[in-house]
């Protein structure tokens, strides 16, 4: 991973305010080399609508649910940032309420800021950083829209199709990242699953709500790397989306506790993500 930052964030509102959001996934980013691609997979597959066509000078493109609500962006990912150690990723804004000093409490505790932390206009305060095993996340400090001072991000939700339901982060220190994630952030680490040769799969909350796990990283994976998983509505329906458009499954789908289903794989840029819904056929 580059010392210097590989992507720029988004100049739109996360509709995320202050209130609530210490430790809290407020915003999602794609970063890929062809954002129409990921437009024409990611809308067959989930079932987002992403902006044909970036809304401002900077190339960013909002990806939008049926409801009408955000899901999180799209960034093209230039030259440039290949040449600084880029490469197509999903990537997790986590909400702080002061980032210069989330920041100074990552670098002491062994993690990195990618890149100086920076002001966009009515959107909010962000930097990228590494957690100590390198696996890279944004921290913000979100500004309110002024017409909604109390409006929060809902891009996850536990439950709901079209919304991130699950982040899970597979690291080269599972110990170590439960200590840091919980104590820079505020989470709580109750409870787990037994995964055989691969350890205990360790539940995270936030705010007493289950956002995700903490587990081993599998041998084969070459780098720490958080998974979000986004909701579908049909486990197969979507499956079958990924493979029409030129995307791989690498896992699944499986059944997962309380009867539904989850799969992983990759988009036909090379981005990594998951999907998890029920089975309807």
């Amino acid at each position: 991973m580059s010392d210097t930052t590989f992507a720029q964030p988004h100049s739109a509102s996360t509709e995320a305010s202050n209130t609530g959001a210490q430790g809290a996934f407020i915003w999602y980013e794609l970063i890929t080399p062809d954002a129409v691609a990921a437009k024409t997979f990611y809308d067959a597959v989930v079932g987002w609508t992403i902006e044909p066509q970036p809304s401002g000078e900077m190339d960013y493109r909002m990806i939008t649910r049926a409801d009408g609500g955000n899901a999180g962006g799209v960034m093209r990912l230039t030259d440039e940032m290949r040449g600084h150690g880029a490469r197509p990723i999903w990537l997790g804004y986590v909400g702080v309420d002061d980032v210069d000093a989330s920041v100074a409490s990552i670098e002491t505790a062994g993690g990195k800021a990618l890149m100086p932390a920076f002001d966009i206009p009515d959107v909010g305060r962000i930097v990228m950083v590494t957690d100590p095993q390198g696996t890279p996340f944004y921290v913000m400090t979100p500004t309110p829209p002024a017409d909604r001072p109390a409006s929060v991000s809902d891009v996850f939700d536990p439950v709901k199709a079209q919304h991130v339901r699950w982040n899970e982060l597979a690291t080269a220190d599972q110990d170590a990242a439960v200590q840091f994630y919980t104590s820079h952030f505020g989470w709580a680490q109750e409870g787990g699953m037994d995964m055989g040769e691969m350890g205990q799969y360790l539940f995270v909350q936030q705010n007493g709500v289950g956002i995700g796990a903490i587990m081993r990283k599998p041998p084969q994976l070459p780098v720490s790397l958080w998974t979000y998983y986004f909701g579908v509505d049909d486990i197969d329906r979507a499956q079958a989306a990924v493979t029409a458009g030129g995307g791989q499954i690498l896992h699944g789908p499986m059944e997962i506790p309380g009867g539904e289903f989850s799969l992983n794989g990759l988009d036909p840029q090379g981005a990594s993500f998951g999907l998890v819904g029920p089975r309807k056929s």
